[in-house]
């Protein structure tokens, strides 16, 4: 089974939350295992969180687009703000030693940690993540 969302929110962390959680059931419905889950939480949230604060600027007036397909064997998921962009080839490694104390840049990292694929496109302003299953799903109920 094929599920498809898409969100249009202003750039505002309560209505982000909606989004993120409707996403993040559909997973769950789909028996992803537990670290799958926490992997595709975790992206979904910086990326969101990205669009807001660096894409977005907390401008109320912009939104931030998210759409998600998840089904049995995969689950890719877009987030967009209407954000001048930016090009992640100039965002300093956050592991190098002059970064280490640095906030800036592990938002990135983890996304990139976590997910099978991250592209960014439309001039960085959209983030696309792909997360594969690992191992099939599960049959039988869930206790």
């Amino acid at each position: 089974m094929l599920e498809t969302f898409k969100f249009i929110f202003p750039s505002d962390f309560v209505e982000a939350r909606q989004a993120q959680d409707k996403v993040v059931s559909a997973v769950q419905q789909h028996r992803y295992d537990a670290d799958s889950v926490f992997a595709i939480k975790l992206a979904l949230e910086e990326a969101v969180i990205n669009a807001i604060k660096h894409g977005n600027k907390f401008d109320r007036k912009k939104n931030v687009i998210v759409e998600a397909v998840v089904s049995d064997d995969r689950v890719e998921i877009s987030v967009e703000d209407q954000g001048p962009g930016f090009d992640r080839t100039c965002v300093p490694d956050p592991l190098a030693e002059e970064n280490i104390e640095r906030l800036h840049g592990r938002g990135l990292l983890l996304m990139e940690a976590y997910m099978n694929d991250v592209r960014y496109s439309k001039g960085g302003r959209r983030v696309h993540l792909l997360r594969l299953r690992r191992d099939p799903p599960a049959t039988g109920t869930v206790a």
